[in-house]
C-alpha cells in the first residue's frame, strides 16, 4: 500500500463538474492498494496517518499530527500510483489491487482513519475525478508499507 499525504490549506474534489467532496486545512490522501495488501497494511496505514507530526507549531516546526491543529481529511483511490512503466513508457497495473477488491479494501481503510478519529471526506471510488488542491509547504509524505 501506498498513500501520498499532502499537507494542504484546503482541497476538493469534483466529478462531472459537481463537487463532490471539500475540506479546509488537512491531508489531502491520494491512496494506491497494491494487489497482495491485507487489512493489516491498512490499519498501519491509517494509525501512521493519525499521527503523522506533519503540521507547524507556534516556533515553525513540524511537531503537530492532524488532531491538533484540527485538520480533516479528504481520501482519493488512486490505483494509477501502481503504473509501472520500467519496461515500458505505457503504465502497467499488474501490481493494482482488481477493482472489487479495491473497493472493498478503500472504503474499509477509510473507516480506519475515523475510527482513529480522524474526519474523512471522499471521493468517488472509480470515477474520473478532478482534484484541487493547495499544498501546504509544500509538505508531500509517502507512506508505503513496502519500505
Amino acid at each position: 500500500m501506498k498513500v501520498i499525504v499532502q499537507r494542504v490549506k484546503n482541497a476538493n474534489v469534483k466529478v462531472d463538474n459537481q463537487l463532490i467532496s471539500d475540506i479546509k486545512n488537512g491531508f489531502l490522501l491520494l491512496v494506491g492498494l497494491h494487489k497482495n495488501d491485507t487489512l493489516k497494511d491498512l490499519e498501519y496505514v491509517a494509525k501512521k496517518i493519525s499521527k503523522l507530526r506533519i503540521f507547524s507549531d507556534d516556533k515553525g516546526l513540524m511537531n503537530l499530527d492532524i488532531s491538533k491543529v484540527d485538520g480533516e481529511v479528504l481520501s482519493i483511490s488512486q490505483f494509477t500510483i501502481y503504473g509501472d512503466v520500467k519496461k515500458q513508457n505505457r503504465p502497467g497495473f499488474s501490481d493494482a489491487m482488481p477493482y472489487e477488491q479495491a473497493h472493498k479494501m478503500y472504503d474499509t481503510f477509510n473507516r480506519l482513519l475515523v475510527e482513529q478519529g480522524l474526519r474523512v471526506k471522499e471521493g468517488l471510488f472509480g470515477k474520473d475525478m478532478k482534484v484541487s488542491l493547495v499544498n501546504d509547504g509544500p509538505v508531500t509524505i509517502i507512506v508505503d508499507t513496502e519500505e
